[in-house]
């Protein structure tokens, strides 16, 4: 039987400000894409995350994004390739070294809003940015959208990449989201959602927010923790694995 992840961005609090509700979302999950002190997260927001993680036998990784809390990771800054680089070292090290404290590892690391952006359609920033991930670890897999600048250098790279659907999500085409505020970029109702997981696990294949088709490969489907009814939009994308047949299992090691 087909196995599918279910990969969520969790975590994504710092000091007494909480965005999702990580502890009713973690079970629902395989793996966990936690925010590691840029654009949200602080230590005791890593821990208590990666605490979960660890109570429910969920696949840890790290959430990378800009240095931006009051933008929430999406807005673009200005960055040199070197300042990246140390940016992503110093987030991953700061999640493994919290992971290792409660006893867990991290197996993979994505990135968040506005650098995701970027990643996606600049070849010499997703160059600096996996480069940086495979130096820290090459062990480690991305977990990324197909057909991305960031997927085919993490596949250049050697690094094991996840496919990651958002289900929630309108595309443009293969690897582009249609902009938010477009007709049809977000999905809110759950059973929408649940078709649409069914379908495009059974057909690989997904129709543009223009009607137009693509293929579409999948091993993971991503839960937006920030979402309004996350919750719900969470049972949906696991009904939506079962009614395509398949099974719900974190990705192989």
């Amino acid at each position: 039987m087909r196995e599918i992840d279910v990969n969520s961005d969790l975590g994504e609090g710092f000091g007494p400000y909480v965005i999702a509700d990580d502890a009713a979302l973690m079970p629902l999950v395989t793996s966990a894409n936690i925010a590691s002190g840029g654009h949200a997260g602080d230590p005791q927001t890593m821990e208590k995350t990666l605490t979960l993680a660890g109570e429910n036998g969920v696949k840890v990784g790290a959430h990378i994004g800009y240095p931006d809390r009051a933008g929430f990771g999406r807005r673009k800054l200005h960055m040199s390739a070197k300042e990246l680089e140390l940016m992503v070292i110093a987030q991953l090290g700061a999640l493994a070294a919290l992971a290792a404290h409660r006893g867990l590892r991290l197996t993979h690391a994505n990135f968040h809003g506005a650098l995701g952006n970027l990643s996606f359609a600049d070849t010499d920033v997703a160059k600096v940015l996996i480069g940086a991930i495979k130096a820290f670890d090459a062990n480690l897999k991305f977990i990324g959208l197909p057909d991305t600048e960031a997927s085919r250098e993490a596949e250049r790279q050697g690094l094991t990449v996840i496919w990651s659907f958002l289900a929630d999500r309108g595309y443009t085409a293969p690897g582009r989201l249609a902009p938010r505020g477009v007709e049809g970029a977000v999905i809110h109702d759950p059973e929408a959602v649940r078709r649409r997981v069914a379908d495009v696990l059974s057909s690989g294949r997904l129709a543009s927010v223009t009607g137009e088709e693509m293929t579409i490969p999948v091993d993971s489907i991503l839960v937006h923790s920030d979402t309004a009814g996350a919750l719900d939009l969470a049972h949906a994308i696991r009904a939506g694995i079962s009614d395509a047949g398949c099974q719900i299992a974190p990705y192989a090691d």
